[in-house]
């Protein structure tokens, strides 16, 4: 049985940006690899992020409209051998993957 999901964290990161128009502190693809990554290490071994959690957490109040810079930046963690996307517990081509994808370390 899995332990109830918990909320996505928010970054233990202070940064000016933060205080723009829609408090979004990533704006780049390094910023987004760093979130992803941050938010992996805050999680146990082998467990996974959706992309929206990312958004969430450092996408500011149109965190939805930064999905594909969260994407695009897992993908770039995959070709550097960082991460894993996943659909369905099994590991699958970021390019060619469709529809809901998971995020984890790599094994």
């Amino acid at each position: 049985m899995r332990p109830p999901a918990q909320p996505p964290p928010t970054l233990p990161v202070h940064d000016p940006r933060r205080e723009e128009c829609d408090g979004a502190v990533a704006d780049d693809e390094q910023d987004w690899r760093a979130v992803i990554l941050e938010l992996l290490g805050q999680r146990a071994e082998g467990a996974t992020i959706c992309p929206s959690d990312a958004a969430r957490a450092a996408g500011g109040e149109r965190w939805r409209d930064r999905m594909d810079d969260v994407r695009e930046a897992a993908h770039g963690l995959v070709a550097d051998g960082e991460v894993e996307i996943t659909q369905h517990g099994e590991v699958v081509d970021p390019s060619s993957a469709r529809g809901p994808i998971r995020i984890r370390r790599r094994r």
